[in-house]
């Protein structure tokens, strides 16, 4: 039995939301490319793929800011000066649009599990923290398609807070109980379990370092795979 069989003994969940970065696709190749840029652009040493990897989940801005604050040995990003942050972020912008896609890679089982929901005819959906233009050009170089995407600006506010969800929900007109989230950080889970959406995480995805376990989400697994 897998962990939506558990969740949903009785039939498939209605809508299933997907993060995007360290769920359905590994981005943290072309984000390094994008910061390294950033960083040589003003004179401060590259961050490199490791780091990248424990910064992404909570937007561009907090990304650039925490590559910023990193480079002189700050952890305060309300440290890093606003003309600074303009300037990094501007070039950040430019540059991962250059190179957004080039390296970036679908998680093994995600065409399959795509495929699976279809044929269980449920709504699929991207929830993210992503820019909604650099979400969509990942999705349309990867050639991958949801009913609904919910990017990082879609809205005022983003994962952890759940108004991306709930968004999402009413405008498929679902309820919590129809719901399910798959994702790979506490971000994710706290947004799931504010509206008490059932949430699945990943064991890869970035999660800012921290094991997935400790935030408790209803079920982890290693591969997507493990849901067919």
């Amino acid at each position: 039995m897998t962990a939506i069989e558990k969740l949903f003994p009785n039939k498939p969940p209605k809508l299933v939301m997907f993060d995007l970065d360290g769920t359905l696709v590994d981005s943290i190749p072309d984000l390094t490319t994008a910061i390294d840029s950033m960083l040589h652009h003003l004179d401060r040493p590259a961050a490199g793929i490791e780091k990248v990897r424990i910064w992404v989940g909570n937007g561009a801005s907090t990304l650039v800011k925490r590559a910023l604050a990193d480079s002189v040995g700050e952890t305060d990003l309300e440290a890093v000066p606003t003309d600074v942050y303009e300037e990094g972020y501007k070039h950040f912008i430019t540059q991962y649009h250059k190179v957004n896609g080039e390296k970036t890679t679908l998680y093994p089982g995600v065409i399959e599990i795509l495929t699976k929901l279809a044929a269980d005819e449920c709504i699929v959906a991207i929830v993210t923290n992503k820019p909604g233009r650099f979400t969509d050009q990942i999705l349309s170089k990867l050639g991958i398609h949801f009913n609904y995407v919910i990017s990082g600006d879609t809205l005022d506010k983003k994962k952890p807070d759940p108004d991306q969800l709930s968004y999402c929900m009413q405008e498929a007109d679902c309820t919590a109980a129809e719901t399910l989230m798959i994702g790979d950080s506490k971000s994710d889970v706290m947004a799931a379990k504010a509206i008490n959406v059932p949430v699945i995480c990943v064991s890869y995805g970035y999660n800012y370092g921290e094991s997935i376990h400790d935030a408790s989400p209803d079920a982890v697994i290693d591969s997507l795979i493990e849901l067919l």
